[in-house]
């Protein structure tokens, strides 16, 4: 993504035709830009927000300076309406507050000598969407129904029509299931990032982590925990070679599509909604109850608590997730964390105890 050249906001001058008005309002947008992209947010972080700021004036049908908590409101509620989810309008949300921030912070003086407004921060406690899954917890299916799920998937991958496809999006399950993948992180591993020579069990070098707030990648090792290894030695001995004959070139995708590139006629990489799809198709089929329900990122909550029910560690599920913040990661297990239960048996064994003394 490319910036346009922004002019200068240091001095104030007058602005007296609609034009001024409008090119002085797209400046302040392009400052606002360009010190997103200063910050280290990527590039597709800069240009959404762009886009969700030019989407809030056009619905304003104000300047921006003049757009009050009511115009938002209404926009936000018009969002909702068209059937955007709570967590798009909250992230929407979430870039108003900070684009109206950087206005008060760095422009109100230049705002108010050329328009005669003061900026007011439109998002406040009463507008501001909670995050769609706040105090939600997702429960997972559970050990023996991913059993069931897998074990038939497994089973019938011999006769399945497609092989291939099918072969690839067991895979890509696996490692959601055994060692907690994002959907981002499985489509973009190349060869290359399996690596057998590193540790114990070999490891997995995932580059396209999820970064905050939009900082760009953030890579982390995975080791190849739960049998990952013998199912990535399964997949490049047996099966990736039949995709095509980039089989043994490092860079290219793990996870190929029956599709070629149109530039190299190689495999192209295949996209979320493919391994979407796949995992939809057996989950309707070998776990019928978890039709509509089960998602890849539900196979990452099962990872996680999978792993904490069996007694790893908070700090060590945190490191295998990618997780910034601990928090998060208790997010993922608490609903297998039974130290209330624990705690309740101990008391009543311990009434019962006194209970059962005899009386001196």
């Amino acid at each position: 993504m490319s910036l346009a050249a922004v002019r200068s906001l240091g001095s104030a001058r007058r602005l007296r035709t609609a034009t001024e008005l409008e090119d002085f309002e797209q400046e302040l947008v392009d400052q606002y830009s360009l010190a997103r992209a200063a910050s280290g947010v990527t590039d597709r972080t800069v240009a959404g927000e762009r886009q969700a700021v030019c989407g809030l004036i056009r619905g304003a049908g104000r300047p921006v300076w003049a757009i009050g908590t009511e115009e938002v409101d209404r926009y936000l509620l018009g969002l909702r309406r068209d059937g955007l989810t709570r967590l798009t309008v909250h992230n929407r949300a979430g870039v108003f507050a900070r684009f109206f921030e950087f206005l008060i912070a760095r422009y109100q003086g230049d705002i108010h000598a050329l328009t005669g407004y003061l900026v007011t921060q439109p998002i406040d406690e009463y507008n501001r969407p909670n995050s769609s899954d706040y105090g939600v917890a997702r429960v997972p299916p559970r050990e023996d129904e991913v059993e069931t799920l897998f074990a038939g998937w497994r089973a019938s991958l011999p006769q399945t029509r497609k092989y291939l496809p099918a072969a690839r999006d067991y895979l890509a399950a696996s490692l959601w299931r055994r060692v907690g993948l994002r959907m981002t992180e499985t489509v973009m591993l190349d060869i290359r990032d399996w690596r057998p020579d590193l540790g114990e069990l070999g490891k997995l070098h995932v580059r396209f982590g999820k970064g905050s707030r939009g900082r760009g990648p953030k890579t982390r090792l995975v080791p190849a925990i739960d049998s990952v290894g013998d199912l990535l030695e399964w997949w490049l001995t047996d099966v990736r070679y039949q995709f095509g004959d980039d089989y043994d070139d490092p860079d290219a995708p793990l996870l190929p599509s029956e599709r070629r590139d149109p530039l190299t006629g190689r495999c192209a990489r295949i996209g979320d909604d493919a391994l979407r799809a796949g995992l939809a198709a057996v989950v309707d089929r070998w776990l019928p109850g978890w039709t509509g329900k089960l998602s890849p990122h539900g196979l990452r909550h099962y990872c996680a608590s999978t792993l904490y029910g069996r007694g790893m560690d908070l700090k060590a599920i945190q490191e295998l997730l990618g997780h910034a913040w601990l928090s998060s990661t208790t997010r993922y297990v608490h609903v297998l964390d039974d130290h209330i239960e624990q705690a309740w048996e101990a008391a009543n064994q311990r009434v019962a105890t006194r209970l059962s003394e005899p009386v001196r």
